[in-house]
């Protein structure tokens, strides 16, 4: 073996030695997932897709013990799940920011679906800035990587050479890609979550989809697209604003919509309950209307 990969060797292995004693087994649904210590008080970071029951969660811990955990909240939009086990002196593991991450960087994917710690080695295939997902969860940064999660490693700890943990990957937002939710999003993701036990978003109570604008109003309002208006629900903030089926909604607030995504992105907790401009085009006008946003019960509602 040649000293370079001798080295990297080294480094792979002491990176497990420091992150694996923070990466847990989860049994939430027939085949056991992983998990990622998050505090000392016991909470406990997993992916969502992994946890199909809210009752009889069991965690098990680096040192062999099995405990019940609860589920304090979770957030499909991000696929986020937040534990709790009543256990005292868990050790936290080393977060860092995707911050001076490269693509190219070696990085090791770590799971236990077992009673012993797995990795995978690989590198950071693709770095980006914020995105939202499919289902409309804002994330701080894109993270891709060929380390290729084993069986049993959703919701386990993505990890540098250091062993410091740079997100929690998950197969279940990207079709096709392996993607980490970055420790920014997680950290605000556990707030969230322990304070409320779900992401709070914004609801307008309408369904739409994009459509082209005549010339006229691409030129006069600088965007090609905007949501045509074709559901709303009986007294839902949408309906007590005024829109009425055929609108079609151009802006909220200062920001242009093109999208549905973009939409979903504009209503966040922020704008819930608070009035909040309304720009649509109704009959070949653009039109200012005021809705106060309700509060969104489903990961996909509009």
């Amino acid at each position: 073996m040649s000293s370079t990969s001798a080295a990297l060797s080294d480094l792979a292995a002491a990176a497990v030695e420091a992150g694996g004693p923070h990466v847990v087994r989860v049994d939430a649904r027939r085949r056991s997932a992983s998990g990622v210590v998050w505090s000392t008080d016991g909470l406990v970071v997993t992916a969502d897709h992994a946890v199909h029951r809210d009752e009889g969660i069991i965690v098990g811990l680096a040192g062999g013990e099995s405990v019940p955990a609860t589920l304090v909240g979770r957030d499909p939009s991000t696929d986020i799940a937040l534990l709790r086990v009543q256990t005292p002196g868990l050790g936290a593991a080393a977060w860092r920011a995707a911050d001076g991450a490269k693509v190219g960087h070696v990085v090791l994917a770590l799971g236990r679906p077992g009673r012993t710690i797995r990795a995978t080695l690989g590198i950071l295939s693709a770095l980006g800035g914020a995105w939202r997902t499919p289902a409309g969860g804002q994330v701080d940064s894109y993270i891709e990587t060929d380390a290729m999660p084993l069986p049993g490693f959703s919701g386990g700890a993505l990890v540098d050479t250091a062993g410091r943990i740079l997100g929690i990957h998950t197969t279940g937002l990207v079709r096709g890609a392996v993607v980490a939710v970055p420790t920014a999003t997680v950290r605000r993701l556990v707030d969230a979550l322990s304070a409320h036990g779900r992401i709070r978003r914004g609801f307008l109570g309408i369904a739409t989809h994009a459509v082209p604008l005549p010339p006229a109003l691409r030129q006069q309002l600088g965007q090609r697209t905007g949501l045509l208006v074709f559901s709303i629900e009986p007294d839902g903030p949408a309906a007590q604003a005024g829109v009425v089926f055929g609108d079609t909604i151009v802006a909220l607030g200062d920001q242009p919509v093109r999208r549905v995504d973009d939409l979903w992105g504009l209503l966040g907790e922020g704008q819930i309950g608070a009035p909040v401009p309304l720009k649509v085009v109704r009959a070949g006008e653009v039109r200012d209307l005021s809705v106060v946003p309700g509060e969104r019960r489903s990961a996909r509602a509009g």
